[in-house]
């Protein structure tokens, strides 16, 4: 199950069992890259400007993290937010290849965003994806902003970017470009999925701040 056409109705215990398994299988993937980087919970809120509760609470499975804050533990421990995605089984020779049926994929179920990884694993300059959202999902409730490049396009439904406080619909078809410095966020405004591609170059200073603003 890759989210496309999810809607928000109940789900079936497999469903459930799935997400609490990917909530799991998150939060210890946070506690082993923080305990691999020497990090104390303490020392990720500092980078991160996330509450100590809020990270224990990830780890514990107690909580879900949205797309901002999955960017915002990526950087603060050093690896791509396709870290954070489920495991694949490899594909023999295809170091530089994604085939369609072998993707990671990233269910945050709170934000109801589901980001399918394009790019194969590993660290590079540029990260790419398929994201589907739901009716009313979003990035998370604060803009974001960090160096580097973000660039997508809109393969259906409609995506509301907030660039600088100042929102913009897009439609299938419809792309876009902008400098990440820029405060930004995302969602789903309408009640129909919404699919696009997106890519985030990545940069050597990886500091990144939120400014707090609301949407």
């Amino acid at each position: 199950m890759d989210g496309r056409g999810e809607t928000n109705s109940p789900k079936d215990a497999s469903t459930i069992e799935a997400d609490d398994a990917g909530d799991q299988r998150l939060g210890e993937t946070v506690r082993l890259l923080r305990q691999r980087a020497g990090l104390s919970i303490q020392d990720v809120a500092n980078k991160t400007g996330l509450s100590t509760g809020m990270i224990s609470q990830l780890e514990r499975a107690r909580a879900m993290p949205s797309v901002r804050t999955l960017r915002l533990l990526s950087i603060a421990l050093d690896v791509p937010i396709s870290y954070f995605f489920e495991s694949s089984d490899p594909v023999d020779g295809q170091r530089y290849i994604v085939r369609k049926n072998n993707r990671r994929l990233l269910r945050l179920t709170a934000s109801g965003v589901v980001k399918e990884a394009l790019t194969p694993e590993g660290k590079g300059q540029l990260e790419l994806y398929e994201l589907t959202l739901n009716p009313g999902a979003s990035s998370g409730t604060d803009f974001l902003q960090h160096t580097g490049e973000k660039a997508g396009y809109i393969l259906s439904g409609s995506l509301r970017l907030w660039l600088d406080n100042q929102a913009h619909l897009l439609e299938a078809g419809d792309s876009f470009r902008f400098p990440s410095i820029v405060p930004h966020m995302f969602d789903n405004p309408t009640q129909q999925v919404a699919r696009a591609i997106w890519v985030t170059t990545l940069r050597e200073n990886q500091g990144e701040t939120s400014s707090q603003k609301q949407a």
